[in-house]
């Protein structure tokens, strides 16, 4: 049988062998290659080949299962370090699940350790028992998951972090209607400690610091602030958003006051990495909007525009330029010049998705390098600064047909069904987490 793999320095990873979605762990599978062309997405395959990753392309690659599927999740920040380069890697996660049964839901914070490079260096063989050697550090090597759960009626909707006085929390949106706080602490502590883990695991009755069910229906944007500690919005399906404003007791007063503009269901929400009381907002009424929370809530909205022929799905605000990045069930995925915002023009446009975009995300660190992610099964990394070649085709499959590629497309990146949500990991460099309906994947790409 025939292999197609990637084999280009922008790479992409295939289809991969899945791993038991019902087991909870890691997988940390690889392939076998035997005949090998470059594919991708859009170009044709011939009867007998299958997609399989190239391992060239990856610096680590790893997949992790939770049972029930987690379509949201956030990257909790660590004690280990910033800007980690030595392997193996370890990082936390906390993400919510979607299980059938709204009474068997959870909030899971999640410990991925032993996170070693994929590719390994080739090592001489000067004994007998060198196979066995590397038998036996290949069981060294394997990745482990640990896991901690939160009781969490209804499924979570999204999830989303911060830290206040050390002590980490997130806020869950529920499909009930309601926003919870939860404090994770204890439970991070517990994966750092076996009998804490034990102890809770047993006895754990944990319930929301606070929840807030004003919205009267359920919602999916939510963001903390990252210049008022402890500062959020919230946006539900009936065109509402509410400010949350933490208050001296460790509580919060949310504003009854609905901030309205949007025409319809609010889909995301972004603070702006600079200014205290400025945040965004996209909608399925096709616009995004930017608001000054100084101003009465009926009077906020400050600037507005038409951004996609169809749902305005995810934004995400640059921290070091006045960009917003958008995403739309048109497949589109647009970045906003905010000084130019309401000409209602784009500084740039990107077709390649071929179904909604779900998730976008800024890079943290180099202000032209973002990733996306759609329901086309598909997650690309993007840079603006790569300019156009000569050369704008690339051919697709084993055969003559032809994919036009945009010279600012980095990566393509597969293999995970139907996904849902990626984040970069900020202490990590390169590393990018991804969730789907089949799991996650975790990896850092010779890309970026």
């Amino acid at each position: 049988m025939a292999e197609v793999e990637s084999g280009n320095s922008s790479g992409e990873e295939m289809e991969v062998i899945e791993a038991d979605g019902d087991d909870e762990g890691i997988d940390d599978r690889t392939h076998k290659t035997g005949e090998t062309n470059v594919y991708l997405p859009g170009g044709n395959m011939d009867e007998g080949e299958e997609l399989v990753r190239d391992e060239s392309a990856y610096v680590m690659y790893h997949q992790a299962q939770t049972g029930a599927p987690c379509l949201s999740f956030d990257i909790l920040r660590d004690n280990l370090g910033d800007s980690r380069t030595q392997f193996p890697y370890t990082c936390f996660i906390v993400a919510g699940t979607q299980a059938e049964k709204a009474h068997l839901n959870n909030v899971i914070v999640m410990k991925m350790s032993n996170l070693h490079k994929t590719c390994k260096e080739d090592k001489e063989e000067d004994d007998e028992d060198s196979e066995s050697s590397d038998d036996e550090e290949e069981e060294e090597e394997k990745p482990e998951l640990e896991t901690t759960t939160l009781r969490h009626m209804g499924t979570v909707n999204r999830i989303r972090n911060t830290v206040i006085n050390d002590i980490p929390l997130a806020a869950t949106w529920s499909e009930k209607g309601s926003v919870h706080i939860w404090d994770l602490k204890q439970h991070v502590d517990a994966l750092e400690d076996s009998a804490l883990l034990a102890r809770i695991t047993k006895h754990d009755n944990t319930k929301p610091l606070f929840t807030f069910s004003g919205h009267q229906t359920e919602g999916f944007a939510v963001d903390w602030s990252p210049t008022v500690v402890g500062k959020l919005a919230t946006g539900d399906c009936k065109k509402n958003i509410h400010i949350w404003n933490p208050t001296d007791d460790g509580s919060w007063h949310v504003d009854q006051r609905p901030y309205i503009a949007h025409t319809d269901s609010v889909e995301d929400i972004q603070w702006s990495p600079n200014e205290n009381t400025v945040f965004a907002s996209c909608s399925v009424d096709k616009t995004i909007r930017v608001w000054d929370c100084r101003a009465a809530p009926n009077k906020a909205c400050m600037l507005t525009t038409t951004a996609h022929d169809s749902d305005v799905n995810v934004i995400s605000w640059n921290r070091k330029e006045p960009f917003i990045l958008s995403g739309g069930d048109d497949g589109l995925i647009k970045v906003w010049d905010l000084r130019q915002f309401q000409k209602g023009k784009p500084v740039a446009k990107f077709k390649h998705h071929t179904a909604p975009i779900t998730s976008v995300e800024w890079h943290h660190a180099d202000s032209t390098v973002f990733a996306a992610s759609g329901a086309d099964n598909q997650m690309t990394l993007w840079d603006l600064a790569v300019e156009k070649d000569e050369e704008t085709t690339t051919s697709g499959g084993g055969n003559s047909s032809q994919v036009d590629v945009p010279p600012q497309l980095l990566f393509i990146h597969q293999g995970q069904m139907d996904i849902k949500e990626l984040h970069w990991h900020q202490q990590l460099p390169g590393v990018i987490i991804s969730t789907a309906q089949d799991g996650f994947n975790i990896f850092r790409t010779i890309s970026v």
